[in-house]
């Protein structure tokens, strides 16, 4: 029996419609004067840190200090509300919407394991009011590393519930590779869903436990 599950954001849960790479764009128009396109630069998968530093080496041609990477993110947060709110291309993915408080109903333990740092991930799922469902996280504040983020959830899981979580009854979902190799390095299994940039043979191939095309279709718990 499932016990926990831990979800990823961008492209399992929901979709902002590219206000983060807007943020991003206008955070780096008014520190550096460049015009940033994230989507040129990066890919599914990266989390907030890794973003901060690829940009500075691709766009602006060098790495950025700790200082200029810190800035850049405080200025990405401080558009991204803003950006999610305004985005005509924000939607949840199928099923997210119901499958989440049947689960909460249920009393399996819900979390996040996301490349968004901890702020971020939470102004995303505002505006579809679903943060109310996740009462811990792995975020891209915590690590560069999604492997160690993932660990992070799964601690923080057994810090929320009072005793550690049982591997073998906690699962992760999310929608690329990265994802699943997370999962796998912290001990768990992965469901691949099909609502992002890979198909469900891709996650089957990046070696998903159960690879669906969304949580509609023959989700594990």
């Amino acid at each position: 029996m499932i016990r926990a599950v831990l979800f990823d954001i961008d492209g399992t849960l929901l979709v902002t419609g590219g206000a983060g790479a807007v943020a991003w764009q206008r955070a780096f128009l008014e520190l550096h004067g460049v015009e940033a396109n994230i989507e040129e630069h990066t890919h599914a998968g990266m989390t907030d840190p890794e973003i901060a530093k690829i940009v500075f080496r691709e766009v602006i041609g060098r790495d950025g200090s700790e200082e200029e990477r810190a800035q850049a993110t405080a200025g990405y947060l401080s558009y991204l509300a803003e950006a999610v709110e305004g985005s005509g291309g924000y939607r949840v993915m199928p099923g997210i919407e119901e499958i989440l408080p049947r689960l909460a109903r249920a009393g399996v333990l819900l979390g996040l394991v996301t490349g968004n740092i901890e702020s971020a991930a939470h102004i995303k799922l505002a505006r579809a009011d679903l943060d109310r469902f996740f009462a811990f996280g792995g975020y891209g504040s915590d690590s560069r590393d999604r492997t160690e983020l993932t660990k992070r959830a799964v601690e923080r899981g057994g810090e929320v519930s009072g005793s550690p979580l049982d591997l073998d009854a906690t699962i992760a979902v999310g929608d690329t590779p990265r994802d699943v190799k997370a999962g796998h390095g912290a001990g768990i299994k992965v469901v691949g869903v099909a609502t992002g940039a890979y198909s469900v043979a891709e996650q089957e191939a990046a070696g998903a436990d159960w690879a669906i095309a969304d949580v509609t279709a023959g989700f594990p718990a």
